[in-house]
């Protein structure tokens, strides 16, 4: 055999080599993908599912507006069933919003003022309650899809309980803290409304007591500044019930996920349970700060 047969064979050995090593590095690969672990990570934020002209819509808003078309037909249901004498489910909710209307009138202490606010809160009331018991329903939180990114693969829910995500909480504190400050207005006018805050009122009567009342150049100004602080407290308000409603379900997010890692099967139940009573404690202690701030701002500082 010639030197140049060997060197031939010898290159094609080595091809053949190398091509059984590639395959077996490419089969490799291909089983460590096929048992690549899926990230299922508890996220503070919503995770974003579509984008519809430049608008992000997330899994929480979903769940939001799953929240939203569940109460509106029930109402519509319900409406189309109203009697004059109630019976079975319009007796009951008639025996509930009684109660209702009655715990808000010991923080009101007038049942037209009641009347006004009622609806508001109990809107709030029922939108968080909802929203929090939606969020323990099986299929919420464990059906969507798996993303890649940042180099590995991440399971995104295509629904998660709006309470649990601090946009949503924020969005009701807002609007609990702004809408009572327009009632306030409404109810005792711009001026009245605006010295609670910025109480220029009391500045100006020290030129006109400060002869009969000396004391008046150190308590009214003690009085401004009080009201300063006030504004400072809206801000507190807000900060409170966006925090404390979007922790208290969060937790229970977590410790649920934490719970069926553990053992998928019973174990979760007692705690599921245990949620329920907190979005009900949750909802009813949203909505009762919220019918407060509304009666504090409808009442004139003087009284």
């Amino acid at each position: 055999m010639s030197e140049q047969e060997v060197t031939t064979e010898a290159l094609e050995e080595a091809a053949h080599e190398d091509a059984v090593i590639g395959a077996e590095d490419s089969a490799a690969h291909a089983e460590t993908e096929t048992h690549e672990e899926v990230a299922h990570e508890i996220t503070l934020h919503a995770e974003p599912i579509a984008t519809v002209g430049g608008f992000q819509i997330t899994n929480a808003l979903i769940n939001s507006w799953v929240v939203v078309i569940l109460i509106v037909v029930f109402a519509l249901v319900i409406r189309k069933k109203i009697a004059r004498i109630p019976r079975g489910i319009q007796n009951a909710f008639e025996i509930i919003l009684e109660g209702a209307m009655n715990m808000a009138d010991q923080v009101t202490g007038d049942r037209t003022k009641t009347e006004k606010i009622f609806p508001f809160v109990f809107a709030i009331f029922v939108f968080i309650l909802v929203n929090n018991w939606l969020g323990l329903v099986p299929g919420i939180g464990s059906i969507g899809f798996i993303e890649q990114g940042q180099g590995h693969s991440m399971f995104v829910p295509f629904f998660r309980g709006g309470t649990a995500v601090l946009n949503t909480t924020l969005a009701l504190a807002l609007f609990a803290v702004i809408g009572s400050n327009i009632f306030g207005i409404v109810v005792i006018g711009f001026w009245k409304h605006f010295n609670k805050f910025v109480n220029l009122k009391v500045l100006a009567e020290i030129p006109k007591k400060i002869r009969k009342e000396p004391t008046i150049i150190f308590v009214n100004p003690i009085k401004f500044f009080v009201g300063i602080i006030e504004i400072i407290g809206e801000f507190a308000k807000i900060a409170s019930l966006s925090f404390r409603l979007f922790g208290n379900i969060f937790a229970g997010e977590v410790l649920l996920s934490s719970m069926a890692v553990i053992f998928a099967f019973v174990l979760p139940i007692p705690f599921i349970f245990l949620e329920i009573i907190v979005g009900l404690i949750q909802a009813l202690i949203f909505a009762m700060l919220t019918l407060v701030y509304f009666t504090i701002s409808s009442t004139a500082e003087e009284h």
